[in-house]
């Protein structure tokens, strides 16, 4: 491959619905460049994009493959990210380094939930954007009635859109596309030109007409010709749509079936002409040395900024990182200053990835994409920059994770490898995340939906080799008491000539200044002071574990007020288990109380479905806190008990077809209804019963 400087290079991110076509078409691309000497398929696995195992197994797309291509002197890579909701952050990722995204819908299931998301996704990234029919070949098909859709969308989100190509049949007889720029079509994947059909030219003419007002709208000087002419040249035409394509004034559509590689020359065309080259995008916002910020112009003559926007993990190369240059150059065999890390790495092994294929480069541009091996620190959201230049680009927002797993290791060999594997996961994934809850005792692994966690859960397995299973969460619920409470308790124990005796009479209360206070109101010569530190050792223990359901005890004073000791047979340990059953009996004189944590929940669903989602809020004791209306949706602000949400995601995509989704944070803690604390601490001594038996 040539070098390409920063000015003929195009960064496309493919964003969609899920099953809308991206891989497919991504692989024509690919075909009709000469990239690739056959159009692979995604039931034989033998795509560019889908080349990890997984991928190719489930026969759908996890990770964002970069497939850079040559077409017009220009270099253009292609980034087709994953479209199922489970992998949305694959998606941010690859819209946080492109410079334009292409959004394809389904020319049969028209605007789905994916596409709202890609569509907001890349409005957030202030992308300019293409819309691409695709799919024109399937049964049932109807651009007609797909670019209604997208118009009612596109009205709905405040933006609009226009026609540059008309598709030549439909369904079955799809077979070319007429591009309304040179008026002039495009038979099969776009090699083949011909004249307009005399059938379509009524249609066509109108359909132009309309194109030329919208690029008219881009220039002051376009504006003024077209209207005194009523017409503009086709460069003329180029020239304005470029601006309202990059000014985000209008939205230009496409039509194509990649599967059978028909509309693909025009499209590449138009991603030439329209989209914008890395320089042409605004300045990248950097933070510096001391966190102010700067601006840096995309250009190989700036100071090095480059963005590591995704890791992974191959078992014969090792580890790949993938980064993008802001501004700078990068040379093979360079080393370079990674910021967060505060290390420097060698970039040997400097390459361009494009599917499994790895092509040696000697240096990356500004602008362009590139990838490295065997980088030891290095992670995703690091910045590589000059060490006397330091430059930090912040990392793009990820939605929090909401679908929890409790996580074991299948073998004792498992167990010591379980937290290295987990942070390589989580490095990966940047939706990923893994922690130690200490209420439960569990390790928690958390992700966008059961599907995201499932292939991570795989990926542990055949990457780093290690076993994982999964279980439900246990709720960190907390216990706590309501009132004052007092006993005691001797502990006496005779073991030949050696005994243990130890007596204390305390007495607890809640207390809200803090988690736990320790006092004595000792009198006179009845119990040394020396005895304290056990006692307390004890309770301490028994408040970590639980007094009685199993979860950690907090907001709780104890005093100890008497106790007895003898001169031969008291010791510390006796007095720490007298402690602790003195604690435990006082525990159950004073009101104990489970407490259970209350989440702050934000539902964002279509209007049609905010009765559904109310109704099913109150089968999950919610409470409904208010509503207000966001760009033609609602969003419902509840708080909820987080042991009705461990299962949500599933749920609201359920209840609004995939169209919903939610954020939570924890809000505070509330006393659990009685009738499921009971049902709660039945079930901690069935489980304390049946340790004992074994």
């Amino acid at each position: 491959m040539k070098e390409y400087t920063t000015e003929l290079i195009r960064n496309i991110a493919l964003v969609s619905h899920g099953s809308a076509g991206k891989t497919m078409l991504a692989e024509a691309f690919l075909h009709f460049t000469g990239a690739t000497t056959r159009l692979g398929k995604i039931e034989d696995g033998t795509t560019a994009s889908d080349s990890d195992e997984e991928e190719v197994r489930r026969q759908l797309s996890l990770y964002t493959s970069v497939l850079p291509l040559e077409y017009r002197d220009h270099k253009i890579n292609v980034l087709d990210a994953p479209g199922y909701t489970d992998f949305v952050g694959e998606m941010i990722s690859a819209l946080s380094v492109a410079d334009g995204a292409v959004i394809l819908v389904d020319a049969v299931g028209g605007v789905e939930v994916g596409t709202e998301l890609a569509w907001r996704t890349a409005a957030d990234f202030g992308l300019p954007r293409f819309f691409v029919v695709n799919r024109m070949d399937r049964e049932n098909a109807s651009f007609s009635r797909t670019y209604q859709a997208i118009e009612e969308f596109m009205h709905a989100a405040g933006g609009r859109v226009v026609k540059v190509q008309l598709p030549i049949g439909e369904k079955h007889e799809f077979k070319g596309v007429i591009d309304l720029i040179s008026m002039k079509a495009f038979m099969a994947d776009g090699k083949t030109v011909t004249d307009i059909p005399a059938d379509m030219k009524a249609a066509a003419e109108e359909a132009h007409f309309a194109l030329v007002e919208a690029a008219a709208e881009g220039e002051d000087t376009l504006l003024e010709k077209y209207l005194e002419n009523g017409s503009l040249s086709d460069e003329e035409l180029i020239r304005g749509l470029k601006d309202v394509v990059h000014s985000g004034a209008f939205v230009p559509v496409f039509v194509a079936a990649g599967g059978h590689e028909i509309g693909i020359g025009p499209l590449l065309n138009a991603m030439v002409d329209l989209m914008p080259s890395p320089a042409q995008r605004p300045s990248k916002v950097v933070l510096g040395k001391d966190g102010n910020e700067e601006k840096l112009t995309c250009s190989d003559t700036g100071p090095l900024a480059a963005y590591i926007w995704k890791t992974s993990a191959d078992p014969f190369v090792g580890k790949m990182t993938y980064f993008r240059v802001y501004s700078g150059s990068i040379q093979g065999d360079a080393r370079v200053w990674n910021q967060g890390k505060g290390v420097e790495e060698r970039m040997s092994g400097l390459h361009i990835q494009r599917g499994k294929e790895q092509i040696p480069v000697k240096v990356i541009h500004a602008g362009d994409i590139g990838s490295v091996s065997k980088l030891t620190v290095s992670a995703t959201g690091d910045t590589f920059c000059d060490k006397a230049h330091p430059l930090t680009i912040p990392a793009p927002k990820y939605p929090a994770a909401l679908y929890r797993v409790a996580i074991h290791p299948k073998t004792q060999a498992d167990a010591a490898k379980i937290s290295p594997t987990l942070t390589r996961l989580c490095e990966e994934d940047m939706t990923l995340s893994w922690s130690n809850e200490k209420a439960t005792g569990q390790t928690i692994l958390q992700g966008m939906g059961d599907q995201h966690i499932d292939v991570a859960i795989h990926r542990a397995q055949t990457k780093f080799q290690v076993g994982l299973v999964t279980d439900q969460p246990k709720v960190p619920y907390r216990e706590g008491i309501t009132r004052k409470g007092s006993a005691m308790y001797r502990h006496k124990k005779q073991t030949g000539g050696s005994g243990q005796f130890g007596e204390v009479h305390l007495r607890i209360e809640p207390y809200h200044e803090g988690d736990f206070d320790f006092t004595d109101e000792l009198v006179g010569m009845s119990l040394s002071k020396s005895y304290l530190p056990p006692i307390e050792k004890g309770i301490r223990a028994t408040m970590e574990h639980g007094a009685f359901a199993g979860y950690p005890m907090s907001n709780v004073r104890v005093i100890v007020y008497d106790g007895k000791e003898h001169p031969v047979d008291s010791k510390p340990i006796a007095f720490e288990t007298a402690g602790r059953e003195a604690f435990k009996l006082a525990v159950e004189q004073a009101g104990p109380v489970l407490f259970e944590p209350i989440m702050n929940v934000r539902i964002t669903v279509p209007d049609s479905y905010m009765g559904d989602v109310m109704s099913d809020l109150n089968t999950r004791r919610g409470r409904v806190q208010g509503t207000e209306s966001e760009h033609g949706n609602t969003v419902v602000m509840a708080h909820v008990p987080l042991a009705e949400m461990l299962r949500y995601v599933t749920q609201i995509r359920s209840i609004t077809g995939g169209r919903g989704y939610f954020t939570m944070e924890f809000d505070r803690y509330e006393t659990v209804p009685q009738h499921l604390a009971a049902a709660i601490v039945d079930a901690h001594k069935k489980e304390m019963e049946a340790k004992k038996e074994e």
